[in-house]
């Protein structure tokens, strides 16, 4: 019989699987898709690395830094800031610590007042004094109403940080806990952005070194027999002394019975291939023009070198939430607002290689949502929940929601106490 069995390999199954597997627990995990990782994926299409949507790693998250070995990612750090696109006009606004480069155009660009800027320097100090977590706890707003208490104008939120933390919460209406962003606002301070070289995918891979994981096994149903839980699933029963469900919140919700689910916010992505050096921009490009479909861009094979073969080049797009189009319609019309970037002749260059639609990329986070969040426990005897819905919607959420509950069954009194975000 296993002492645990964890059901789902996605980031918070896989990080509960390695602190129980470290601890001596026998684990297996179980995970319904061909691979483990859940969203964060990575695959090479015609050469081509391609992400599963526009995913970074923040490195100052402090669960990444317990459960990742950094060094052995090979993290490509981003460039800081990010080039504001209006038609052809691009403006670069950026950090003058980490983007020594972009300093001239941070300085000189219109597209953000002065006195924005100096508030965006005096917020960035505000928010460096407390112990990061610290930001996650008091009053909560959205984020647009914590801006404009803040002093920023509508310009500025218009240009930069709806196009820029659209892209982090999915949505350009700023309406995600002001909680949240003052915590991602921290940890781009700390530690920036990167990827590996090799692609997202690479820290599942590294969270699911050395453990026993069977992909393609579906659990239909979770039978608590007092000492110990049988799954039964689409590869037989399993018994275990506890299960972990570490599914997203919808599934989780169908095989324990508790009101996990909280929503879903989706996002889709376009990948286009070309031979042309359309734009030698590595800073993420931000689309300042309100009603389109593109969010923001970045052309990561400039930013990652090896995510495109040798002469080739390599454009992500991202497009908030799921329209309701077909594919060759999306392709169309976002190089149609390409083309008004780059003119048609340069677009007309482009090959599309791939579409991915994400229908549930986040839970909606709303002011106050972190009263709402469910606990570990169920309501079957023997049952955890570890899921990023016990948290955030983040990297950060998903791995410390499965380190809690592994301490849970471990009966790690310290690790329990941790407060979110720590």
């Amino acid at each position: 019989m296993l002492d645990v069995l964890v059901v789902g390999g996605g980031l918070a199954g896989l990080s509960a699987a390695r602190v129980l597997r470290r601890a001596g627990q026998r684990v297996r995990v179980v995970e319904a898709a061909p691979h483990p990782g859940g969203r964060v994926t990575t695959r090479v299409v015609d050469g081509f690395t391609l992400d599963a949507g526009y995913q970074v790693l923040f490195p100052a998250y402090p669960a990444v830094q317990r459960q990742l070995d950094l060094a052995a990612l090979d993290l490509v750090p981003l460039p800081s800031g990010a080039a504001i696109r209006r038609g052809t006009r691009v403006d670069v606004l950026g950090d003058p610590l980490r983007d020594p480069a972009g300093l001239p155009g941070t300085l000189t660009t219109r597209v953000i007042p002065l006195g924005d800027k100096l508030r965006l320097a005096r917020l960035a100090l505000q928010l460096r004094s407390p112990a990061p977590h610290a930001l996650l706890r008091g009053p909560d707003e959205t984020t647009e109403a914590y801006l404009k208490r803040q002093g920023f104008s509508d310009i500025s939120l218009d240009t930069f940080f709806r196009p820029f933390f659209g892209g982090i919460f999915l949505g350009r209406d700023l309406s995600t806990s002001a909680r949240l962003f003052r915590y991602y606002f921290r940890m781009l301070i700390d530690g920036g952005a990167a990827v590996p070289r090799a692609g997202m995918g690479a820290i599942a891979e590294q969270l699911a070194a050395g453990l026993e994981i069977d992909t393609g096994v579906r659990v239909r149903r979770l039978a608590p027999h007092g000492a110990h839980v049988t799954a039964e699933t689409s590869a037989g029963d399993l018994d275990a002394r506890q299960v972990i469900v570490a599914t997203d919140p919808f599934a989780a919700q169908e095989l324990t019975g508790e009101p996990t689910a909280r929503g879903r916010v989706g996002s889709t992505y376009l990948y286009y291939a070309t031979a042309q050096a359309i734009d030698s921009e590595t800073r993420l490009l931000l689309n300042a023009v309100s009603g389109g479909l593109i969010n923001n861009a970045q052309w990561i094979s400039q930013a990652v070198p090896g995510r495109a073969p040798a002469g080739q080049h390599l454009l992500t797009v991202s497009v908030l939430g799921e329209p309701d189009l077909d594919d060759a319609t999306l392709d169309l019309q976002v190089r149609a607002e390409l083309a008004g970037w780059y003119g048609n002749s340069n677009v007309g260059t482009l090959r599309l290689l791939h579409i991915e639609r994400i229908g549930y990329a986040q839970f909606p986070q709303p002011p106050e949502f972190a009263a709402t969040l469910p606990g570990h426990a169920t309501r079957l005897s023997g049952v955890l929940l570890a899921s990023e819905v016990t948290s955030m919607s983040s990297l950060q959420g998903a791995l410390e929601s499965g380190e809690k509950a592994a301490a849970i069954v471990l009966g790690d009194l310290a690790a329990q106490s941790r407060p979110r975000g720590a």
